[in-house]
């Protein structure tokens, strides 16, 4: 009877160490390798047309393009607020200062250093151009600037882009524009 048990024992345990399968060790195909399965012999299969990957739905052409159609987007797709002011200074101050200055004028640090000087905002080139513009610049790069697509989000971009007119306006504004009890303010100085 011993020696049933023992070799039974033995037999279990030979067979248990036998049919061991890692984790590492997993029938799977491995990235790009060769299927008999498929006629096209791949194993990786190609993605069914129209999928969006989560999170990827860009279902807001003006918000994601800058336009409108073939148009350059003429209003600003996200909400203009004090937060949104707020955080699009931020960014520019991160992001775009360095060669636009802190004013916009084209003077950032990097200029000063032997960059090649960007155009000022306040130019009426620039001053003149709609919102989609200097979101599709910002996104896309023009000249020597580089496409800040990658390292900006989408909502961030238009903030700057919000900020950017805001620096327009507070360099070139007229006087007309101004309300009623701010121009008695100015000519009572």
């Amino acid at each position: 009877m011993k020696t049933r048990v023992a070799a039974l024992l033995s037999v279990t345990v030979a067979v248990s160490f036998g049919c061991r399968q890692d984790m590492h060790d997993q029938p799977k195909y491995e990235p790009y390798e060769k299927s008999a399965f498929f006629a096209d012999e791949r194993s990786g299969r190609p993605l069914v047309p129209g999928t969006v990957a989560r999170g990827q739905l860009r279902d807001d052409a003006v918000l994601y393009t800058g336009k409108q159609g073939k148009a350059l987007a003429t209003t600003l797709p996200i909400a203009l607020d004090e937060r949104t002011l707020r955080r699009g200074r931020e960014r520019y101050d991160i992001f775009c200062s360095p060669c636009h200055g802190y004013s916009g004028a084209g003077d950032g640090m990097v200029v000063r250093r032997g960059y090649r000087r960007p155009s000022s905002f306040h130019v009426d080139r620039l001053r003149e151009q709609p919102l989609g513009y200097v979101f599709d610049v910002v996104t896309n790069g023009f000249g020597a600037m580089p496409d800040y697509s990658a390292q900006i989000p989408v909502e961030d971009r238009w903030a700057i882009v919000a900020y950017v007119k805001a620096l327009q306006l507070s360099q070139n504004a007229r006087i007309e524009e101004l309300p009623a009890e701010m121009r008695q303010q100015l000519q009572a100085r």
